[in-house]
């Protein structure tokens, strides 16, 4: 037993959350996953209730979930109330653990370990499950549909369908960002899916195969020999290291002829690799490739991929250079898919670079959706906007100035409803929400007038950041938003959200969602891994690489996949890694 205490406490330390919800239906495409959800202003999960309740005669209400990624996956998992029949439309009936999707590449895990089927995870459910294997390709608003589209090729008109929904949840990701740069389409690979994975594999596999043959010149075989990642983010940096690992472990051996031929690079765009790390780890990532030799080119912009070649411009010199070629991936971040950017216009949010939700996942500017993960980003209310709202709410006997005191009431609040106001104190390293008032009003002995909050608030709105668009995020939001459905009647009756400044009074139902960041890795080969907890502190080199296996495998949804990858490791250690071509 002590081994899986160690593993469950190594997993708390890395562990999402998740979104709130109401009835629903949700989209998830994509690895991330993302979703939508809609309410009503004064009470963003009054459909909830209303199915909760019985009106309509009883009838439960329809919740749709559009995909299964980390944010659609982990919100049916925690979902535990039989007041909805839930509807899953994903054109994969399967769960993706897709941090783990660069050692499928590889062959260090095999595909089928790291993916769940849907119908085993919500299996035993205390509601009612239909999916369908199917792609959404348009939402209606206004009608209340989605209208989807199976990826079975039946033919003669059966292809597409239309569902109703009640409430809807959108966990649909998001796409590879190509930037428009010709070629890319045509002729990189992504890595988004398990398929994306295996047809990398092959790739690599196919270009040793090719290589070795009598009839290949020596030009060739270094241009079929090179393989090229875009992107220096944390999958292209683990792609790179892992490939790394399996031409020097494995394929070294099997082709030594080979061997000198092999080359990686990796191209960023960016002054560094691994911008969102400390600066310890990117410097230990350069130092480390380059002992083992892969040629990390910054300041490398794509212009344009060919069949056998890549063409890259130099930001500082602008000179363009053409890169031979065997095989390029491209990760260099996401876009918004299709179907979502036309919903976007149909509930008044075109021209913007992502859904925007409420602090509560609710869709702006459309009612019974929500959506979470990579698909929408929470559009964080500035405390300026409300600062009038709050004097109000403070300043019980209209005098026109209170003092600091009065606030505390409602402090807890302010903190709550407005995070930024939280890290504006901590990194100005301000004592309390009191100080603040303090530095803005200029004087201790005087009253706090509207001018003087409206300054404090100002400087504080400088602190609103948006989420990152990864796995964590999505899942926090799932879980979330589980947990808003299972306790939306209680939480109609007895709300446990901030007080409402801008409106009537009373309290919001929810607490609004609160990403609590855990920590990340950087593997980068060799059995060596960073990981950056909160606070940047950083860990770098073997038994961070350990405490990567230990929390990876405790978060892996099911037992069935926790044994199956733990086993692909073992096999690896023992064996080394597969180079089938299959």
């Amino acid at each position: 037993m002590k081994g899986f205490q160690i593993f469950n406490r190594a997993s708390t330390a890395i562990t999402n959350r998740a979104t709130p919800s109401k009835l629903l239906i949700v989209l998830t495409f994509g690895a991330a996953g993302g979703a939508f959800l809609a309410i009503s202003d004064d009470s963003p999960f009054r459909s909830l209730t209303a199915g909760e309740s019985g009106n309509d005669g009883g009838k439960k209400k329809k919740l749709v979930v559009l995909g299964t990624g980390w944010g659609g996956t982990t919100f049916l998992k925690n979902l535990k109330t039989s007041a909805y029949d839930v509807h899953v439309v994903s054109p994969h009936n399967y769960f993706t653990f897709t941090p783990l999707l660069p050692s499928v590449t590889n062959g260090t895990v095999e595909a089928r370990s790291i993916v769940e089927p849907i119908r085993n995870i919500v299996r035993n459910k205390p509601y009612n499950v239909e999916f369908k294997e199917a792609e959404c390709y348009r939402i209606d608003p206004v009608n209340k549909k989605v209208y989807c589209r199976s990826i079975q090729n039946l033919g003669h008109g059966e292809n597409e369908f239309a569902l109703d929904y009640d409430v809807l949840v959108i966990a649909m990701g998001a796409r590879v960002n190509t930037f428009n740069t010709p070629g890319v389409e045509e002729h990189a690979h992504f890595l988004k899916e398990v398929d994306d994975a295996q047809k990398l594999r092959r790739s690599i596999i196919d270009c040793y195969e090719r290589a070795s043959l009598p009839t290949i010149s020596d030009e060739e075989k270094k241009r079929i020999m090179h393989f090229v990642v875009v992107g220096g983010g944390p999958t292209g940096v683990e792609y790179a290291a892992e490939l790394h690992d399996f031409a020097s472990q494995d394929l070294a051996s099997l082709y030594p002829s080979l061997k000198d031929y092999l080359k990686i690079t990796l191209l960023e765009a960016g002054n560094h690799i691994l911008p969102m790390f400390h600066k310890k780890v990117t410097d230990f990532a350069n130092e480390k490739f380059q002992k083992d030799q892969i040629d990390v080119k910054t300041g490398s912009m794509v212009v344009k991929v060919s069949d056998k070649d890549i063409s890259t411009k130099n930001r500082a010199t602008g000179q363009i250079e053409a890169i031979p070629y065997g095989v390029v991936l491209w990760s260099t971040g996401i876009a918004t898919r299709p179907v979502i950017a036309e919903f976007m216009e149909k509930i008044g949010q075109a021209g913007k670079r992502v859904m925007a939700t409420d602090e509560w996942l609710k869709v702006q500017g459309c009612d019974d959706v929500y959506a979470l993960g990579d698909c929408a980003s929470i559009a964080q209310r500035k405390a300026l906007e409300d600062a009038a709202a709050i004097m109000k709410t403070v300043d019980k006997n209209n005098a026109g100035a209170v003092d600091v005191g009065d606030f505390k009431e409602f402090v807890k609040d302010i903190y709550e409803r407005y995070p930024q106001v939280r890290k504006y104190l901590e990194k100005n390293k301000l004592k309390n929400f009191e100080s603040l008032l303090r530095n803005a009003q200029g004087d201790s002995q005087k009253k706090i007038d509207i001018e003087a909050l409206k300054k404090a608030l100002s400087e504080v709105d400088s602190q609103v950041s948006f989420l990152p668009p990864t796995a964590q995020v999505a899942s926090q939001q799932g879980k979330y938003l589980a947990a808003c459905f299972n306790k939306a009647g209680r939480c109609e009756m007895k709300p446990e959200g901030p007080f409402r400044f801008q409106e009537s009074g009373g309290r919001y139902p929810f607490h609004p969602f609160s990403y609590k960041h855990s920590g990340q890795f950087a593997p980068l080969g060799g059995e060596q891994a960073a990981v950056q907890f909160p606070g940047d502190w950083v860990s770098i080199g073997h038994a961070s690489q350990g405490l990567w296996y230990t929390v990876y495998a405790s978060k892996l949804v099911t037992w069935r996949t926790k044994v199956l990858v733990v086993s692909d490791w073992f096999r690896r250690f023992t064996f080394g890694r597969d180079s089938s071509h299959l």
